[in-house]
This record gives C-alpha cells, sequence and structure tokens, in this order.
C-alpha cells in the first residue's frame, strides 16, 4: 500500500497543489492516517481503505474545474485513469471506486446511508473526522472563504432538517448546525464514536464562545 500511495503522490500533489478549500493534499494524508488507525482496531483491506482515503476528493478538483457539482461517483472515471497507473487487480480497483462512490453517505440527508461494507464505512468516518474538532473548524472556515460565504447570517435560521450536499450552507456557522455537529452521531465505527466525542465537544466550546463575542459578550 505504502509503495502504490508513493508512486500516485507526485501526481496528487500537483491536482491538489491550488486546492484552499480545506480539501488538500494535507487533508488527504490526515484522512489516509486516520483511516489507517481505524483500520487496526476495526478491521478491512488495509489497501483498499488506504489508497480509498488518499483519491477520495477528486471530485473537489473537477468540481473546482467545471464550476458544477461534482459527486464522489461522478469522479470515479478520473480515478479510474489513475489507478491504472499502478499495480492493481481488477477487483481491487473496482473495491476502491466502490468506497470512493459511496464515502459521502449521512443518514441525515434525503438517500440516507445504503453500504455496510467496512473498508467504505471506515473511509466515510476518517474523512468526518477530519471535518470536526480543530481541524474542521479551520478547514470548514477555509471553505467559507473559498466560496464567499459569510461567517454567519444571524437573520437566518437553522431550520434545515435534511443537509443537502450539493448545496453550500447559508454562512459558515450555518454548516456547523446543518452537517458538522450531527457527524458525532453518524460514525460508523466504535472507534471513530470515541475518537468524534472530544472532537465535537470541542467545536460546541467555539460555538458557544463564537456567538458571545458576536453579540460583544466577551
Amino acid at each position: 500500500m505504502e509503495k502504490i500511495i508513493s508512486q500516485l503522490e507526485n501526481k496528487i500533489k500537483k491536482l491538489f497543489h491550488k486546492e484552499s478549500s480545506g480539501h488538500s493534499i494535507y487533508h488527504l494524508k490526515r484522512v489516509l492516517n486516520i483511516a489507517l488507525e481505524l483500520q487496526k482496531k476495526e478491521g478491512g483491506d488495509r489497501l483498499i481503505i488506504g489508497i480509498s482515503a488518499f483519491l477520495h476528493d477528486i471530485h473537489r478538483i473537477i468540481q473546482k474545474e467545471t464550476g458544477q457539482f461534482c459527486s464522489g461517483k461522478d469522479s470515479l472515471p478520473r480515478i479510474r485513469e489513475i489507478l491504472n497507473e499502478v499495480e492493481l487487480s481488477l477487483e481491487q480497483k473496482n473495491k476502491i471506486l466502490h468506497c470512493i462512490e459511496f464515502h459521502e453517505e449521512y443518514d441525515f440527508t434525503k438517500n440516507g446511508q445504503t453500504v455496510d461494507d467496512i473498508e467504505t464505512l471506515i473511509l466515510q468516518d476518517a474523512d468526518n473526522l477530519d471535518a470536526i474538532g480543530a481541524i474542521g473548524i479551520g478547514r470548514t472556515f477555509s471553505f467559507g472563504g473559498a466560496h464567499g460565504l459569510p461567517m454567519w447570517k444571524d437573520e437566518k435560521p437553522f431550520d434545515q432538517k435534511l443537509y443537502d450536499i450539493s448545496k453550500n450552507d447559508p454562512s459558515t456557522i450555518h454548516h456547523f448546525y446543518n452537517k458538522l455537529l450531527k457527524l458525532e452521531n453518524n460514525m460508523n465505527t466504535k472507534t471513530a464514536r470515541k475518537m468524534a466525542h472530544q472532537r465535537h465537544k470541542f467545536m460546541k466550546k467555539f460555538l458557544k464562545q463564537f456567538f458571545a463575542e458576536w453579540k460583544g459578550k466577551k
């Protein structure tokens, strides 16, 4: 697995070198590391999990290129081209593509979660863990800045019942309530749930401080 990641790294670095919305090469490496830690305790195919984690956000690059929403599924032809450059069996490639296609499933969306293979579940957990806590806060504001979103619109209520991944939230703070604060209970594995708890608490503490400062109370 390490050999294949090394073979792919220069190509991936070039693809992501201008990425500034929180989905950079550093995000890919963190998700890779988290996923491998989860795999140690939860099982699954280490090679499939590791390579899937390293390639899971190619759709972000396509979206930036086209200016149109792009899902994980939409990125599969590009990812297959990349996988064809390394030595993997057809079965391994298909498993990696499966993980990436379904890595952005949440139980608080219209379609909910549909897969149950451990490799995809671990990729989901690893990606979601990097979306919360201190790193998640930083990434969320990077995303908002890159997409021209205001920090906070206090005239907009928190009334979104189902999260729509294809649409940006009204503000960066809305994203915490529409998605990020829901991720702790959306974790698939026991190990990820434990890791998510502390990160979730940190975000809640940050938001409490944010609103106090917004109102000029601190």
